[in-house]
């Protein structure tokens, strides 16, 4: 919390119980300690039969949530419901940094394809390399499944372009057609804040990837 004159002062808590919760919620992302001590308030005034549902649903989706075996989607089997459909086209995958990329494709509802979610992307700056990515398991996801298209659906930074450069390569022997996005979205712009028409058009409109 900031004084007039910019400077910091701790915020006094009236109960250590209050300070736990606040210092818990302000882990999340964009959550502010102001933030979190609305959200712990609010949470006061519940019935403590439906906050005992919320925190039991949150437990609940730590412990028992699924990862694709495919594409490591979130799932309640060993295949999400993308992989398992026949209706998909499973020849043609996206490849996305993470879950959010997915929703937001799949909420402009111009894809029928499948997905594999990378995990990030290469940025030697923080030690993330391709070995901390899920880029062995899409090389062997090609081979086995016959893989005739990858369009590489990352955000237009740096860190985005090195790891399609870098994807390129590694999947040069395999003869798999590569695509982009069309640059509708705009350049260091994340996907997930794309608008849905931007976005869909960006997928429709796709580009053979030269490098």
């Amino acid at each position: 919390m900031l004084s007039k004159n910019n400077t910091f002062v701790p915020m006094n808590y009236p109960s250590s119980l209050i300070e736990n919760a606040v210092n818990e919620l302000s882990k999340f992302p964009g959550i502010g300690k102001k933030s979190a001590l609305r959200m712990v308030l609010f949470l006061l005034k519940q019935d403590e039969g439906a906050v005992s549902k919320m925190g039991e649903s949150i437990i609940k989706l730590r412990k028992e949530i699924k990862f694709c075996k495919r594409c490591y989607n979130v799932s309640d089997l060993e295949l999400c419901n993308i992989c398992g459909s026949q209706k998909r086209d499973q020849q043609l995958v996206c490849l996305v940094e993470d879950l959010r990329d997915v929703m937001a494709i799949e909420n402009t509802n111009q894809f029928n394809g499948t997905y594999h979610i990378l995990g990030g992307l290469i940025n030697p700056i923080n030690g993330i390399g391709p070995d901390q990515l899920q880029v062995n398991s899409l090389i062997n996801r090609v081979k086995e499944m016959d893989v005739k298209e990858i369009i590489m659906a990352l955000s237009a930074t740096m860190e985005g372009d090195t790891t399609v450069f870098y994807l390129s390569k590694k999947l040069a022997a395999s003869q798999v057609s590569i695509s982009t996005i069309s640059r509708g979205i705009a350049i260091g712009g994340e996907l997930e804040y794309a608008d849905e028409i931007t976005l869909g058009r960006s997928i429709i409109g796709r580009v053979p990837y030269r490098h």
